[in-house]
């Protein structure tokens, strides 16, 4: 008889949530099958990349050369019915190469907008830290506000849009460190790193079944605008209780007044934290946040916002340590 019992909570458990997010997650793991033809063992860089879309934030992702960064968001908008953009970011890039410029036409004796590169949904930018100060700051509005404005016209950019910029960590000659405006601007920092042994094996062993072929090849769209416009909605809808909006208040709190931190989060920080933890729950078929999926999301928000007081550098210590120090700090809400 107790097994009956078990079956009928199970099927009561699968009815609590509000929202339908049987789509969602047929979506996401769609997403995930596609990648999964080409991208091996970069399951967390997946999942956050999906995140970051579903949030409608920016990712800077960083990582040595030759792990995969570029191929991997080249391939996540390809897997998305949306306009692509790639744009290889140079010490000689000007702001008009980005964004575009005015043209004159001899017709009819006007100027008229020619749109730049950043007019399109996905756009991928190659080592945004080689670009100057000057074509790094074009980008301030245009990833806050969705909106370009150029002689004194605004230009609006069409849902979604989503930035997705690779840096390498250990080049330094001829790179300009990204301001912490910009910075803050990135819903999440995603670090790459090398794959552990087997999944080694599992790379060559997939390069060399490709025969050749482009990757590009080996993967379909899934999803289209529409589809993900009524996936973050969905996201928005998400609960979360007032006890874990104090909890992530606390986490932020504690980031400013840290003795080892010289610079702490902002309230933007505050917002992208509420909504990627969302986001987690969401993919997770859940339609509320647990607090798992707020420590979760720590790392990834405010790994490139939190800026460390020199001595701490010196002594080698890391924002990532940080962070689990103030998570531990934090009693967790029940």
């Amino acid at each position: 008889m107790e097994n009956p019992e078990v079956n009928n909570n199970d099927e009561e458990l699968k009815f609590e949530n509000r929202i339908p997010l049987e789509g969602l997650k047929e979506s996401v793991e769609s997403l995930k099958e596609q990648l999964s033809k080409v991208i091996v063992g970069q399951e967390n860089f997946v999942e956050l990349l999906i995140v970051g879309l579903l949030s409608n934030g920016h990712v800077l992702i960083e990582g040595v050369p030759g792990v995969a960064k570029t191929i991997t968001a080249k391939l996540f908008a390809r897997c998305l019915k949306t306009g692509f953009s790639r744009i290889q970011f140079t010490p000689d890039l000007m702001p008009s190469d980005v964004l575009g410029t005015s043209v004159f036409n001899m017709k009819t004796s006007e100027f008229e907008f020619k749109k730049g590169p950043i007019f399109s949904n996905i756009i991928l930018i190659d080592e945004i830290n080689r670009a100057p100060a000057k074509t790094q700051a074009a980008l301030f509005e245009v990833m806050e506000e969705r909106q370009i404005t150029i002689d004194g016209k605004m230009h609006k950019i069409e849902a979604p849009f989503m930035v997705l910029a690779t840096q390498n960590p250990i080049e330094q000659e001829g790179t300009y460190a990204l301001p912490e405006a910009q910075l803050d601007r990135f819903f999440f920092k995603i670090e790459v790193g090398y794959p552990d042994f087997e999944d080694e094996i599992k790379i060559l062993q997939t390069h060399h079944d490709r025969k050749g072929k482009f990757p590009e090849t080996e993967v379909e769209p899934v999803l289209s605008p529409d589809k993900i416009a009524e996936l973050k909605s969905q996201i928005h809808e998400i609960i979360i209780e007032e006890k874990l909006l104090g909890y992530i208040a606390e986490l932020i709190n504690k980031t400013r007044n840290h003795p080892h931190l010289y610079l702490g989060a902002s309230p933007r920080a505050s917002i992208a934290v509420m909504n990627a933890a969302k986001a987690f729950a969401a993919i997770n078929g859940r339609d509320f946040v647990i607090p798992e999926d707020i420590q979760n999301s720590l790392k990834p928000v405010l790994g490139h916002r939190l800026i460390l007081s020199p001595d701490r550098e010196m002594e080698g210590m890391t924002t990532g340590g940080v962070i689990d120090m103030i998570k531990q700090s934090v009693e967790i809400p029940r």
